[in-house]
């Protein structure tokens, strides 16, 4: 999980003066959305407006703002020739200096952006499995493996959120809302088991099975034998990572579905947005 609050708290720590730089307007074609920002110490930075000559620009202005002692300065950039980009758009890129109190509320909203993380439980602490929680690990969304055994999830790199239960299943019904569920235990009935439950909820942005065609076929004719509806089963992916790359390591895998589970979540993310209207997910509320 990407723990923004504490970077960003950890920045503060090294850099005590520093500039919150942020794209307050964009106009056309830019590396990043309205509302992203960065922050920029005399030796250090965190974040990224989306790099390239742009953000060097950002960079030495923001620290002569440091250096001069003046509260804030603005910038209106054209993304073309005539800085060596070619997004083709314009940025408008609002630098004021850090203030306890400015430092506070990102600390706070970074908090806050990351308690809704979506949550992605991953059944599984073989191979595939724990390939996939260290880079899920890298990615805005809040991992934990759940597994039977033990020996198995004390082979997870240290910092990455573990569970050891006998009925993985039952986590499934304790997930808060929105949860995303990757099924890859040893035991194929407890994948059965597992992606029953996972598909007898209705909030779930992402259910997914490792297995193949004839495994997706066997798991159809049980579900429907256990009552599953039609619709439900249209939602399960399996295989996973299905990208038309047929390569079975653990690490390549893992890589495919991690970027299937984000597309889905993402999406996800997207509808929730469109319905309620009230919520920006992404760069304006501090995500990067």
């Amino acid at each position: 999980m990407i723990d923004k609050a504490t970077e960003i708290a950890a920045f503060f720590e090294h850099e005590p003066v520093a500039v919150m730089a942020q794209l307050s307007e964009v106009r056309g074609s830019s590396p990043r959305a309205q509302g992203t920002f960065m922050l920029v110490g005399e030796t250090s930075e965190f974040g990224t407006i989306g790099g390239g000559t742009l953000e060097y620009m950002v960079l030495d202005q923001a620290r002569r703002l440091i250096r001069s002692g003046e509260n804030m300065t603005r910038l209106d950039v054209p993304l073309g020739p005539e800085i060596g980009q070619c997004c083709g758009g314009r940025v408008g890129v609002s630098m004021d200096l850090v203030t306890p109190d400015i430092r506070a509320a990102l600390v706070t909203n970074a908090a806050a952006d990351d308690a809704e993380l979506t949550p992605v439980f991953v059944f599984g602490a073989g191979h595939v499995g724990r390939a996939l929680a260290k880079i899920l690990d890298l990615l805005p969304v809040k991992v934990c493996v759940v597994d039977t055994r033990s020996e198995e999830l004390a082979l997870l790199p240290s910092g990455i959120k573990s569970r050891r239960v006998a009925m993985p299943e039952a986590v499934v019904r304790e997930a808060p809302i929105g949860s995303a569920f990757v099924i890859l235990t040893h035991d194929h009935a407890l994948d059965f088991l597992i992606a029953q439950e996972a598909l007898s909820r209705s909030d779930s942005p992402y259910v997914g099975m490792v297995g193949s065609k004839t495994k997706r076929a066997k798991f159809s004719s049980w579900y429907r034998g256990e009552g599953g509806s039609v619709q439900a089963l249209e939602r399960l992916v399996l295989p996973i990572g299905n990208q038309g790359l047929v390569d079975k390591r653990p690490e390549v895998i893992a890589a495919l579905a991690a970027a299937e589970i984000m597309v889905h979540i993402g999406r996800w993310e997207a509808d929730i947005a469109g319905v309620q209207g009230t919520k920006h997910w992404g760069a304006a509320n501090g995500r990067q």
